[in-house]
Order: C-alpha cells, then sequence, then structure tokens
C-alpha cells in the first residue's frame, strides 16, 4: 500500500494550496495531530493560528471506543446511530461526558493558558485535523464553532473515509478533504512517518506559527 503523505507537513503543505483565496483566518487545530498539519496551512494563508480542544466520548465498557465528542464552547455531540446499537442512552454518559469536560479545561489550561479562544465572529475559520475517521469530533467541533457566528467554516483534512466526508459536508460551508481512499481503515495508514504527538509538541509547533 502506498502512503499518501511522507508526514503531517507535508500535508499540511498540500492542503494549504486547496484552501487559497480565504481572507485573513483563523486556523483552528484538532490537537494534537491536527496541529502539525494547521501549521503550514495557516503560515501559507497568512492567518492565525490556534487549538480548539476536544475530547472524545468513550463507550464505558470500551473507552477507546468513541460514542461522541466534546469540543470547548460547545455541548457533547453523540454518534446516534451506534448508541443505538450499544443500546446507550445519554444519561448512561453522564459521568463520562463530566470527566471528559474536566480533562477538556486541563488541555485549554495547558495549550492556552488564561488566553482565551480567537473570537471567530465574522472571519473565515479553518478547522484543520489530520484525518477523518468517524467524524464525530470534528462534528463537534463545527456546532461548537458555528454557535460562535463564523462568516465562514471550513473543515480541512489531508485525508478521510468517504462516508464520513459526505456526513460532514452538511456541518460546514465547505468541506476540503485532498484524499477518500476506498480502503480507508485508520488515519495513519496514509502516512509515512505518523509519529503520537506529546503536548509538548504541540506547544512548541504554537510557538512557531
Amino acid at each position: 500500500m502506498a502512503h499518501l503523505f511522507i508526514d503531517r507537513a507535508e500535508a499540511g503543505a498540500l492542503l494549504a494550496e486547496r484552501l487559497l483565496g480565504l481572507h485573513d483566518p483563523v486556523v483552528l487545530a484538532l490537537p494534537r495531530g491536527g496541529v502539525a498539519v494547521a501549521l503550514p496551512v495557516a503560515r501559507r494563508l497568512g492567518g492565525v493560528l490556534d487549538v480548539l480542544v476536544t475530547r472524545k466520548i468513550g463507550y464505558p465498557d470500551s473507552p477507546e471506543l468513541g460514542v461522541g465528542a466534546i469540543a470547548e464552547g460547545g455541548e457533547p455531540v453523540f454518534d446516534e446511530q451506534l448508541m443505538a446499537r450499544l443500546g446507550l442512552t445519554t444519561a448512561d454518559l453522564e459521568e463520562v461526558v463530566e470527566r471528559e469536560r474536566r480533562e477538556l479545561a486541563r488541555r485549554v489550561r495547558v495549550y492556552r493558558g488564561s488566553r482565551a479562544l480567537p473570537d471567530v465572529a465574522g472571519r473565515d475559520v479553518v478547522v484543520v485535523d489530520d484525518g477523518l475517521a468517524t467524524g464525530v469530533t470534528a462534528r463537534a467541533a463545527l456546532r461548537a464553532l458555528a454557535a460562535a457566528e463564523p462568516d465562514r467554516l471550513t473543515l480541512a483534512a489531508p485525508v478521510g473515509a468517504a462516508r464520513t466526508v459526505r456526513m460532514l459536508r452538511g456541518e460546514a460551508d465547505e468541506v476540503v478533504v485532498l484524499a477518500t481512499p476506498p480502503d480507508f481503515r485508520a488515519v495513519g495508514q496514509w502516512y509515512e512517518y505518523f509519529d503520537q504527538l506529546g503536548d509538548a509538541e504541540v506547544l512548541s509547533l504554537l510557538r512557531a506559527r
């Protein structure tokens, strides 16, 4: 199987070329991996770079299985079809949601300190991730931002599952994805180098903007 991208930096540089024409955008990365993609995007577009912190809401019996997500400034968003298959209600997840709210707040403090999220009202806003698998995290981010009334809201990622990309088109003014491979299984399979980023690396990338 051929990789589409060497690493996130290359993917971000390619993605930026598809986003030209936006005026002084706010580029909001979904940490952690999205920050490495968003840095070359913000540089190429001459926009503000920051993070929009999100947290996955995991299935209590198997926390790695995401049944929803929450983004700072927004309410939880759930995968309703998956919830129905698992026989879950939102009430079943109250404890998990509260735990993830606390972790989200902690990460906001780590990445931004006391600095507020950039004001997006009336601005062109680009949400950047390193790939779109289930899309639930991106959907939570887009809904949180839509409530802040940006002028134009764009979701951008180098690669994504075709079904997910179709689903997300109704959540943004534009969805820009470079590739939707038919054999998509995981985001990392399309990168030659796909190391996990730590908080220190995220902060270093944000300082490099």
